[in-house]
């Protein structure tokens, strides 16, 4: 039957989860989840569709008051016990996550599934940390009290580049605040977000707080965003489809949060250790063959470091090793799918007319061919106003260009409508601390690039979007302030009467 089998050993029921019963969808389509490695079908499911959102969020409306009246305790302990079957089952997921998305095998152990676990233990943490404005008399009249609710039904939309860690990042914190969610993940990469909403039951969750349908955007998704019972919607993808999602949502005036593309430049300064700039910009630009928001794309680099940061960086790129992902040794897998891969190679082939290709810039030949591999990627002489130093790529190259003044790289920086993630190289923490300060990005690192942390927020500024994933500033985005107030004195008539009636 189709949607039904065992990838890693863990058995699949069909694309959906709802109400903690996992099955087919209803959409009367079907879907191949496919193996970007070897072009094979790991496992074909059937779609879902409006009939199985619609039954979705009808079971998270059915959990909602069970879920919202639980105390931070219990909704704790709940979570505590989510890690700790995620952290029994881990190499079950990094095996998962690595045959849909083909990420190396050693991404997925080091860096997916331990993030993701600390994800649920931090947020097990925040569950029991409701912050409000002190509790006084401010007027000296009433006693104010300042409450954190949740919102609702939640509405999420993950991508397909972090399947298990942004379906984490969209569920944990709506769900530590007594929110029910549900979750569309992208049609081609589901399987590690239905592992968890079958874990989300298994560790005590009600049935119907964690859901999953798995389908089309322009159908499952198109119809989560307008449902009339969901309170709110957040999405993770480009910024094109990021202006839809508002759109849609605006009409039945729901909360919005996007983390959309990202252009992240790599400003390395004269002082810089050329050394460093170099291992982080191939780190930063090619992890999960560059498909990655927060990706080093644009490094613009000060004369007189620039001729040799282009050859450090094109010499480093040129042993980084692709491979069979489930392969410890393979550094880079393949990119998501062949479509990613004719786009890439569709980026590089026309810069091909106005900047230079130093490194990379093809799909790999020989066994590798049968996969969507693209080699490690620099490309120089582009102008700023090009499409490749402009628009988000999503593979594994990297734009190289030099700059002059101090002035001239932060504002370089600058000029792309993308201000999510960047980075700034600099022994000097005067120049430091005015890169961090002017770069227009919501996250900048200094002498480094892409490491995150649950404590800290992750979110952008300008086209990529508003709201944050992770800490508790996350958390604060899926509960609503209401201010509670109680009048003191017992007095019948107050002062402020006598605007409407009589004199006092």
């Amino acid at each position: 039957m189709a949607g039904t089998g065992a990838v890693a050993g863990v058995e699949f029921a069909g694309g959906t989860v709802i109400g903690g019963t996992a099955g087919p969808g209803t959409a009367g389509s079907e879907h191949d989840v496919i193996d970007p490695a070897t072009g094979e079908v790991v496992i074909t499911f059937q779609e879902a569709g409006e009939a199985d959102v619609d039954r979705a969020v009808a079971a998270a409306a059915a959990a909602f008051p069970e879920w919202a009246g639980a105390t931070p305790g219990e909704r704790a302990g709940a979570l505590n016990r989510l890690a700790q079957l995620l952290e029994e089952r881990a190499e079950q997921y990094a095996q998962v996550e690595t045959a849909q998305t083909g990420k190396p095998i050693k991404l997925t152990r080091e860096f997916d599934v331990p993030g993701s676990i600390d994800n649920v233990s931090f947020y097990a943490g925040a569950a029991r940390n409701l912050e409000g404005k002190a509790s006084a008399e401010y007027d000296g009249l009433h006693t104010s009290v300042v409450r954190r609710e949740p919102v609702g039904v939640v509405g999420s939309i993950a991508p397909w580049n972090y399947p298990l860690q942004m379906a984490m990042w969209k569920v944990l914190p709506a769900i530590a605040a007594g929110n029910t969610i549900v979750l569309k993940p992208a049609e081609i990469t589901p399987l590690t977000s239905l592992m968890l909403a079958e874990d989300a039951v298994r560790a005590g969750l009600p049935a119907g707080v964690v859901n999953v349908v798995t389908g089309r955007g322009r159908v499952a998704g198109e119809a989560l965003l307008a449902h009339p019972t969901v309170r709110m919607v957040s999405f993770t993808g480009s910024t094109p489809v990021g202006s839809r999602v508002m759109e849609v949502a605006s009409r039945t005036v729901k909360r919005v949060h996007l983390e959309l593309g990202g252009k992240a430049p790599f400003v390395v300064f004269d002082d810089a250790d050329l050394d460093a700039a170099v291992q982080g910009a191939v780190a930063g630009s090619l992890i999960n063959s560059g498909q990655d928001c927060t990706a080093a794309t644009r490094a613009y680099v000060q004369r007189p470091l620039y001729d040799a940061f282009v050859a450090g960086v094109a010499d480093v790129m040129r042993g980084v090793r692709l491979g069979d992902p489930q392969d410890p040794q393979t550094d880079q897998g393949p990119l998501v799918s062949r479509r990613q891969q004719e786009r890439v190679a569709g980026f590089v082939d026309r810069a091909r007319s106005y900047a230079t290709v130093v490194c990379g810039g093809q799909a790999p030949a020989g066994d590798l061919a049968k996969g969507a591999y693209f080699e490690p990627t620099v490309i120089t002489d582009a102008p700023q106003d090009s499409e490749v130093v402009q628009e988000e790529i999503f593979g594994p190259v990297l734009v190289v260009l030099p700059f002059d003044s101090d002035e001239e790289g932060i504002a370089l920086a600058n000029d792309t409508p993308f201000g999510l993630a960047a980075s700034a190289w600099t022994r000097d923490v005067v120049r430091a601390m005015r890169a961090t300060r002017e770069i227009q990005a919501g996250c900048v690192w200094v002498n480094d690039h892409i490491p995150i942390i649950s404590e800290m927020p992750h979110g952008g500024m300008k086209r990529s979007g508003f709201g944050k994933d992770m800490s508790q500033y996350s958390f604060d985005e899926y509960t609503q302030v209401k201010h509670v107030s109680l009048e003191i004195t017992g007095e019948p008539r107050k002062d402020w009467h006598r605007t409407i009636f009589g004199d006092r």
